[in-house]
Parts: C-alpha cells; sequence; structure tokens
C-alpha cells in the first residue's frame, strides 16, 4: 500500500511542478480602434509595441509560445463586447489590452471579470474602470480622466484661465473627462459656464464652436481625442477663436495629435502624459527602437503603455507558471513593483490604479524645435499621489470590501 502511494505521489510531483498555460499557448489580444479617430493614437502602433514586449520577454514562458492578434472595435460597445466573447470563449484569449473609447472598455472589463479572465486598459480614459466599475481583473495603466483633470486643468486655472465651456464627445470618457475636470475648475475657484456634446467622430464643428466662442468663458475645455480633438482645433483655427482671446485646453492630448496638426497650430497648448519619447535615456532607446518597427514614428502615451503592460503581465504569468485563473494574474501583477523603460518604477493599487508620475508639458514653437518628434517642453512633473484620485475617494468596491 505504501508503495502505491509513494508511487502516486512520485508521479504526481512533476504535474504539480508544471507550467499551466491554457491552449498550450499565452495569448494577447489587442483589442483597439484601427480605422476610426483613435487609429493613429492607438491602432496598428499598439500591436507593435504589444509584439515588443513579447519579444523583450523573449517569445515563451516557461517554453510556452506568446501570440498576439488583434482586431477593430469601431468604437462600438457592442462590437467590442462580442469581439471580447469571441476571443475568450473560442479563441483561447488569455488577455486583452489597450481599448481605447471608454464605453467599449466598460463593456469588456465586465466580460473579463466574468471570464476570470485580464483587461489591461492603456488607451480608455474614464477614471471610472478604478471606481465604481472597478474589477479584480482589471489594471488601467497609462492615464485617466482625473489625471488629466488634475495635471492640466488645474494649471491652466493657475494661469487665470478661471471660465470655463466644455466641448464634450458625448459617450462614457468625454463625460467622465468634462466631470473630473469640471470639478477642478471649481475646487480652484474658477466657474464652469456651460458646455455642448457632440457626436463621437463627427465631421463638422462648427454648431459646437460657436456656442462656446459666444459663452464668453477664457478657456474652452475640449473634453475629446485622437481625430476630434485634432478636427476641433483645427475648426476653432478658422473661426478665429484663439485670435478672439479665449484659449483651448486639450484635455486628452498625443503627441499623434501634436503631429497631425503641426507646430504652427499647436504651439503654446498646456498637455499631460504619463509617457513622452524625449523625457530620459532609456524612453529615448525604447522609443527608437519602436521607431524602426513603425515606419519613423515615435509612440504615443497609449502605445507606450501597452508594451509597459504587457511586460509586467507576462512577468506575472512567469511568476505564477500559469495564465489559467485571471484574478491571480492580477493580483500577482499588483504585488510586483513595475519598472520598465516607459513610466520606470510604479505599482498598481488595490483599486487596479497603475501609479507613475505625470508630466505637464507646453506645446514648442516652430522655432524651438530641433527636429522631427520635438514637440514638448516640460513645465512640471506631477507625482503620482498627487495626480491620481485617492484611493479612498473612488468607491471602488475592492477598496471598500478591504476594509
Amino acid at each position: 500500500m505504501n508503495a502505491r502511494i509513494a508511487l502516486v505521489l512520485a508521479l504526481a510531483l512533476p504535474l504539480a511542478a508544471r507550467a499551466d498555460f491554457t491552449g498550450k499557448v499565452i495569448k494577447i489580444g489587442v483589442l483597439n480602434d484601427q480605422s476610426g479617430p483613435y487609429a493613429d493614437l492607438a491602432g496598428q502602433g499598439s500591436v507593435i509595441a504589444a509584439k515588443m514586449a513579447v519579444e523583450d520577454s523573449g517569445g515563451k514562458i516557461d517554453g510556452t509560445p506568446v501570440e498576439v492578434i488583434s482586431a477593430d472595435h469601431q468604437n462600438k460597445p457592442d462590437v467590442g463586447s462580442s469581439i471580447a466573447r469571441q476571443w475568450y470563449d473560442v479563441e483561447g484569449v488569455d488577455v486583452i489590452v489597450d481599448v481605447p473609447t471608454s464605453s467599449v472598455a466598460l463593456a469588456v472589463s465586465q466580460i473579463t471579470r466574468e471570464k476570470n479572465k485580464v483587461f489591461l486598459g492603456s488607451s480608455p480614459g474614464t477614471s471610472d474602470l478604478t471606481g465604481k466599475s472597478c474589477s479584480p481583473n482589471t489594471v488601467h495603466w497609462t492615464y485617466d480622466t482625473y489625471a488629466q483633470a488634475h495635471t492640466t486643468g488645474s494649471a491652466v486655472v493657475q494661469t487665470g484661465g478661471d471660465t470655463w465651456f466644455f466641448l464634450t464627445a458625448d459617450y462614457a470618457f468625454g463625460q467622465a473627462l468634462e466631470r473630473d475636470t469640471a470639478a477642478v475648475v471649481v475646487e480652484s475657484g474658477g466657474k464652469v459656464l456651460g458646455s455642448v456634446k457632440h457626436p463621437l467622430n463627427t465631421t463638422d464643428f462648427s454648431s459646437f464652436l460657436l456656442q462656446a466662442q459666444s459663452s464668453k468663458a477664457k478657456v474652452i475645455g475640449l473634453a475629446n481625442a485622437g481625430g476630434d480633438t485634432i478636427n476641433t482645433i483645427k475648426s476653432a483655427a478658422e473661426f478665429g477663436i484663439v485670435k478672439g482671446g479665449q484659449k483651448m485646453a486639450g484635455l486628452l492630448i498625443f503627441i499623434s495629435d501634436i503631429h497631425a496638426l503641426g507646430l504652427q497650430t499647436a504651439q503654446g497648448l498646456l498637455l499631460s502624459e504619463g509617457f513622452y519619447w524625449d523625457r530620459d535615456e532609456q524612453t529615448r532607446a525604447f522609443s527608437k527602437k519602436y521607431a524602426q518597427k513603425s515606419g519613423g514614428k515615435m509612440p504615443t502615451s497609449a502605445q507606450a503603455g501597452v508594451y509597459s503592460a504587457v511586460l509586467h503581465y507576462l512577468k506575472a504569468v512567469k511568476a505564477l507558471k500559469s495564465d489559467a485563473d485571471g484574478k491571480a494574474v492580477v493580483d500577482q501583477m499588483k504585488k510586483t513593483p513595475t519598472d520598465d523603460p516607459v513610466f520606470g518604477k510604479g505599482t498598481i493599487r488595490a483599486d487596479g490604479r497603475k501609479l507613475h508620475p505625470m508630466y505637464l508639458y507646453e506645446v514648442k514653437k516652430p522655432s524651438e524645435s530641433k527636429g522631427p518628434w520635438d514637440y514638448y517642453k516640460l513645465v512640471k512633473e506631477v507625482p503620482a499621489d498627487k495626480a491620481y484620485r485617492p484611493l479612498d475617494k473612488g468607491d471602488c468596491p475592492l477598496v471598500a470590501a478591504k476594509k
């Protein structure tokens, strides 16, 4: 009898030590906008970033290959939800990354929790992902509406921009960005004179800008992103809004937007980013490698965030020797300090908020730029504990449960 038990134990030990990877492959799904207003800030560039992270992790974890696939969610929650379910149920995807468009991200986060997989949001903005809609399976990586509001919004108010009118993208992200920035404006002693909402990816901003212009607000806050922000700023220039004395505050600006606008149009804009390619030696080295794969384009903060998130995910999977339990993977990610060439050292909080400094930049004048992609000059660094919402202020059930 003892011999039989010993034989069973001997056979079981190798099995216990063996890595547990579902489907004999670790599959990463990059889900984003590849054809619409957010294609430049995310799109194929995020796929490149994910593949770079896989390459830099060795391409395999304990002999198990890592694969990257991608899809276009078209900025539609129903399309994004359908792809997420197909990926999890049929195609064996273990983790979904990126996902601009907050309404899509909130839907994907919920599905990810149901399936006990992992969602790493680099591009979505809504701070609700670590607030009332937080999940033990989700990490919000690069930025959020609270950080944007408290970095850019407060700086504009401090420089005299104390009356605001918001031009807002009419979905979860725009609404959250207006909400969070309006709160900062009021807290700082300013006033919100009004707002108007526009459809995502609209082609005509004239009526919205006329309302903003007639408000006489000192600052027109652009609670939109990507192609919408670019088109708003271009239209505002045609209307002579800045020449008329009003300021434009881009509350979510990516380097791809500045590249599309050109320094002549964008000069002087204040913006906040968690990543800029020319910040230090590490960011420059990473970005140079990225540019070689992207046809010379420098990475946006969202694309750099995909690299950082995937790199840390693979470290957690390697430590666990498993990708089977999504919550366990995220728990491991939270236990392990982050460290990469994109954001440097950081941590992940209990609510799923990835913490790193934010930076307030001013867009350079054409005469100040030394060459292609040399667009920003640093105004100030905002420490993570000042940039992001306090842990106990987000109404995240995960935090409440720990009290």
